[in-house]
């Protein structure tokens, strides 16, 4: 059995020794063997387990990275799939979001407008989440007569564009989309536009990541006897 120092393994995956020991913390690889002076003994199989959260962690974050890893170590590979799936799922109902904001924009109306409840059942987005993206300024309502709170059609949009977000794996890049949703002038198409287009380049990007970081994750499962 051939044992791997932690300098080469992060070498090899660019990244530091104590981020495979922070690794190692979260219980997301198995426990390495000491050695009589302490240090910590790796194997071929901790090296792939290393490498699948360097693969996986930025198409699918590192809380789904996590769970899955915990899963395949008590050999729980069909749930550990399911966690995918569901991730995959996302993806494609992001995608069915981007159409309707397209849809949308083709069709905006100044008229309509909705409540804050109406929103939350068309969306799926809890209330509680449309207050506090009011209160921090992404989307804006306006009172009735009735003293409720109504999104007029273009804020609906907002609405639909701060939720791509909701499934994207946190980074710079989407913070700064958030930024531009939430400094987009009141019916500004063009500007809607070309925020919905890189959405999209975001959603590609990210799909295009997993099927990167699944590679390493089939490498894994091969290597632990499970596919």
């Amino acid at each position: 059995m051939k044992k791997i120092r932690p300098i080469d393994i992060a070498k090899k995956l660019k990244i530091s020794t104590s981020t495979l020991r922070s690794f190692e913390e979260r219980g997301i690889v198995p426990k390495p063997e000491r050695s009589s002076t302490g240090y910590r003994i790796y194997i071929e199989e901790h090296v792939a387990y290393f490498e699948c959260i360097v693969a996986m962690s930025p198409g699918f974050g590192m809380d789904i990275t996590s769970a899955v890893l915990k899963k395949l170590q008590r050999k729980e590979l069909d749930a550990a799939l399911w966690i995918i799936n569901k991730a995959q799922v996302a993806n494609y109902e992001d995608k069915i979001i981007i159409e309707q904001v397209n849809k949308h924009l083709e069709n905006l109306t100044h008229e309509h407008s909705m409540t804050t409840g109406e929103v939350s059942l068309q969306t799926n987005i809890p209330t509680s989440t449309l207050r506090y993206w009011e209160k921090e300024g992404y989307v804006n309502s306006k009172r009735g007569e009735n003293n409720y709170r109504y999104f007029n059609s273009y804020q609906f949009i907002k609405i639909l564009l701060m939720k791509l977000t909701q499934n994207a794996v946190y980074s710079h890049g989407i913070i700064q989309l958030k930024k531009f949703i939430r400094n987009l002038e009141e019916y500004d198409i063009e500007g809607a536009k070309s925020i919905v287009e890189e959405c999209q380049q975001h959603l590609n990007k990210r799909n295009q990541e997993q099927l990167h970081g699944l590679y390493f994750l089939y490498r894994l499962c091969a290597k632990l006897g499970l596919k």
